[in-house]
């Protein structure tokens, strides 16, 4: 039987962000330099693939630094940030603790600081028990900060009397909804104080600006990612509002619902910044089988960015073989 055509419109940027690789490169170089096991507190990032395939490598994943039997062996910090208490803990039990979080987050917790040192109350618009605000909001003493998640969060607000407010924002969030509820803070606090630069990342923004593009253009589109991952969430509501009919989150080939793409005959791609592009590859193989695919790559913005290793791995002697 012939195949019926299918139009691929293939999102620019995607996948992988600067962050996310300097997180994958240290736990390998890691792992280069002193061998297995590698142990790494949380996932390196939000993607079972990525997890599963750095555990094929000796990397073993902690929930927490008591589960690290061997102070001797590198422990690495994840990328999405860790309170204060969790380097403290490595170094009260002397670890050989390696910080991966990403320097964008690491920004983030800076301007948390010094909104602090200065007497600020300082507000954080992101989603409640994210790793990334977790680790935010521990960078303070409790009630130092308070979290907006929503705009009836901004309605209820009720900040400390007589003491200035800054904000800051979780780095993933979707780049519409945040502007709304920080616009919202702005009208009931005008000396709200503002970041300098803005929080959210250059690849959370790239990233939905490209499924914005490519959204309206087509019937179906897949974000490739995983459910825990919140830049990948955030990619597939964008498509929903920007008049995507049907919009899914896939990680692999076998997660994808056939039947919710019907006939159709044009579908977008994106991944999130988490997400390898060997799963797009896969996710596009599918499809080929099943259809005569045609591919076009539409790009919003070209990216650049580089992130050194921390500086514990950076030309340090490997192990003995």
């Amino acid at each position: 039987m012939t195949k019926p055509p299918l139009d691929i419109l293939l999102c620019a940027p995607r996948g992988f962000c600067a962050g996310v690789v300097r997180a994958i490169d240290a736990v390998e170089k890691a792992l280069i330099l002193h061998g297995a096991p590698v142990y790494v507190r949380h996932e390196i990032v939000h993607n079972k693939y990525v997890v599963e395939s750095l555990k094929r490598k000796g990397a073993v994943f902690v929930s927490e630094l008591s589960q690290v039997p061997d102070a001797t062996r590198p422990v690495i910090f994840s990328a999405h940030g860790v309170a204060k208490s969790v380097p403290a803990e490595a170094n009260a039990r002397n670890l050989f603790a390696i910080d991966a979080t990403c320097p964008l987050v690491t920004k983030v917790h800076r301007e948390a600081e010094v909104h602090h040192k200065r007497g600020r109350h300082i507000l954080l618009v992101g989603h409640a028990g994210h790793p990334e605000v977790i680790g935010t909001m521990g960078q303070l003493p409790p009630g130092a900060i308070t979290l907006i998640e929503t705009l009836e969060d901004v309605a209820v607000l009720e900040p400390p009397a007589g003491q200035p407010l800054a904000y800051v924002t979780q780095t993933t969030l979707s780049v519409d909804d945040t502007r709304g509820i920080v616009e919202a803070l702005q009208a009931r606090f005008p000396e709200l104080i503002a970041p300098h630069k803005e929080d959210i990342c250059y690849a959370t923004t790239n990233r939905q600006e490209a499924v914005k593009r490519v959204a309206p253009q087509v019937e179906a589109l897949i974000v490739v990612g995983s459910p825990n991952s919140s830049n990948s969430q955030r990619l597939r509501e964008v498509a929903e509002r920007a008049g995507c009919p049907v919009a899914r989150l896939v990680l692999r080939t076998d997660e994808i619902d056939w039947e919710a793409f019907g006939a159709i005959r044009t579908l977008g791609i994106t991944a999130g910044a988490s997400a390898p592009e060997v799963l797009v590859e896969e996710i596009i193989d599918a499809f080929a089988q099943r259809y005569e695919v045609r591919v076009e790559t539409v790009s919003t913005a070209d990216e650049h960015v580089f992130f050194p290793l921390p500086r514990e791995l950076r030309d340090a002697p490997a192990a003995a073989e």
